[in-house]
């Protein structure tokens, strides 16, 4: 596969949170989901990629070239969006994207107008005007309209109602789907990433956790929910919660085995299963580990 993005030992230090050695690398063909808690540093690592702040140390990489040094050359071959539009509110969508049209060599004008019919956009609306919904599908529309070879979207689908998220998801899978492509995006719709991720990137605290494949980290533990749990068995999870009675959890893969002896059941994880409980694990300050 062709390497498309390459982030290694990125930092970035404020002074209540910092970015640690972040490092991942997205290939062709590839779907990365990037997921993590609010304030985890999802939206800082995606805002330093696209050099809109300045990080501190650590190299990135785009299309095999330095993306501080080739930035211009880099940025016509990526397409970004923020999940809110703050800028020119009281510029029409139609007035908008003239403006942005100007600053890709290969912006396709037919393709975005395409795009717009499929999501309702309204070329005469105000961008103040427009819901969160909306604002998310003018983003999209414009940074799939220039021909990009790696999407970097932050919050994509939130706020779209659930036949518009399918809808986008199925284009980023047919967006992928000849395998000369990429996308990262950041959600908390975990959903979203069961359906369309070929990749998970899983951050916390500003440091990666897991980066790899979403098959890897969902083989790697096994979910609990039974009504009685030995405490023997309880020493093993990873994190859990009662609920009515019932203990609902997380365990490694590997300690199947002890629940095995005291009889207890496990079933294959979602994403949000595995983020709730490895997060569960460091409120209760048991161990973290991938």
């Amino acid at each position: 596969m062709d390497e498309i993005l390459k982030i290694q030992d990125l930092c970035k230090n404020y002074p209540k949170f910092s970015l640690k050695n972040v490092s991942f690398t997205i290939n062709a063909g590839e779907i990365m989901g990037f997921i993590g808690r609010n304030g985890a540093g999802k939206t800082t690592t995606l805002k330093s990629i696209m050099n809109l702040l300045h990080y501190d140390s650590g190299c990135i990489m785009a299309f095999g070239k330095d993306m501080s040094a080739d930035e211009l050359e880099n940025k016509q071959r990526i397409g970004f969006a923020l999940s809110e539009l703050n800028y020119y509110p009281n510029r029409t969508i139609k007035q908008m994207v003239n403006v942005i049209k100007r600053f890709y060599k290969d912006f396709d004008m037919d393709k975005f107008n395409k795009l717009a019919e499929l999501f309702n956009l309204d070329m005469t609306k105000k961008l103040e005007a427009l819901s969160s919904g909306m604002k998310v599908k003018f983003s999209l529309a414009t940074a799939l309209s220039h021909n990009a070879e790696l999407l970097i979207l932050d919050e994509p689908t939130s706020g779209l109602d659930p036949i518009s998220r399918d809808e986008i998801l199925d284009i980023f899978r047919q967006i992928v789907r000849e395998g000369n492509r990429a996308i990262l995006f950041s959600t908390h719709i975990t959903s979203d990433l069961d359906k369309c991720a070929t990749n998970i990137t899983y951050i916390h605290d500003g440091e990666i956790k897991f980066t790899g494949k979403k098959v890897d980290l969902i083989n790697s533990y096994l979910f609990v929910s039974k009504q009685e749990v030995p405490e023997s068995a309880l020493s093993h999870f990873i994190g859990y919660k009662e609920i009515d009675g019932k203990i609902e959890g997380l365990i490694k893969s590997e300690d199947k085995k002890y629940l095995d002896i005291c009889g207890v059941e496990a079933r294959e994880p979602d994403l949000e299963e595995i983020m709730v409980y490895l997060e569960r694990s460091e409120r209760t300050n048991e161990s973290f580990i991938i």
